[in-house]
């Protein structure tokens, strides 16, 4: 991940105009009317004139101290439920101002063929890419990753060294995220309890930050299959790849909680 370094992000962070820009980007989410622990939406910030709340947001980042979040649990079709974490509107604007000046970098960054999360990307793009390679380079086996509880199992102290790493060198913004990591968090029975792991789903950080820490395991993906050197010579780049099984070598930093499935496509 060599590149170039950032060590000055707070000041873009707590500009005025990155600030006015996260609170019309947050006014017009569907989830600004959903209140957190403090009770207060969108609504409430008009109340303020507009250098009331630029202060305001600006005050939380000279010495940053999260509200807890809110835990909601949200019904899936398996019957199952999927805990969100609802922060505060102020902490939103300033997970929001984050994520303005923290994207553009990490998504230099990140695999071309990373289509999760990420801004003019959809699974669309995901499935077009299949289409190619099966078209063009023959290869009709997909395999299918599913890591089990991925956003409540975040290692915090890994993601900090992956964002350094990625050239996120703002030791004060660094402090900030991992103070955001460990918000206390509301259950629904009223009861308090403080992360050790995980980024709660519902924050507007947490898929940016699912992709960094994904980003290497993206990378390392393109280095054993993509870029491996051939047994044989083909005629484009595009048509690289090993003339062996990829599971003919094990993974031995595979957890547990991922699941394998592999998919042969056939022709109709």
């Amino acid at each position: 991940m060599n590149g170039k370094t950032f060590q000055n992000l707070m000041r873009l962070i707590a500009s005025e105009e990155n600030i006015k820009l996260a609170y019309r980007t947050i006014k017009g989410n569907k989830g600004s009317g959903t209140p957190g622990v403090d009770k207060r939406t969108i609504k409430d910030l008009p109340a303020l004139r507009e250098e009331q709340y630029v202060r305001l947001i600006q005050k939380q980042f000279s010495w940053y101290t999260p509200r807890p979040v809110k835990r909601v649990e949200i019904p899936k079709p398996n019957g199952k439920t999927r805990p969100l974490g609802i922060p505060t509107i102020v902490d939103r604007i300033v997970q929001q101002c984050i994520l303005q000046v923290l994207e553009p970098i990490c998504e230099a960054k990140f695999h071309e063929h990373s289509n999760g999360f990420r801004p003019n990307r959809s699974t669309e793009h995901a499935i077009a890419q299949c289409r190619r390679i099966m078209q063009i380079q023959h290869l009709h086996y997909a395999v299918d990753i599913d890591i089990q509880g991925f956003f409540d199992n975040v290692n915090h102290g890994k993601l900090i060294r992956q964002m350094w790493e990625m050239g996120i060198r703002d030791k004060k913004l660094l402090c900030i995220v991992k103070q955001m990591l460990k918000a206390q968090v509301v259950l629904p029975d009223g009861t308090r309890t403080t992360p050790t792991k995980g980024t709660p789903q519902g924050g507007i950080l947490s898929p940016l930050l699912s992709n960094i820490v994904l980003n290497e395991l993206d990378w390392w993906v393109t280095s054993q299959w993509e870029e491996m050197p051939t047994h044989y010579e083909y005629k484009t780049r595009q048509m690289t790849g090993r003339s062996m099984s990829p599971f003919s070598n094990t993974i031995p930093w595979l957890p547990d909680c991922i699941t394998i499935t592999v998919w042969q496509h056939t022709s109709a």
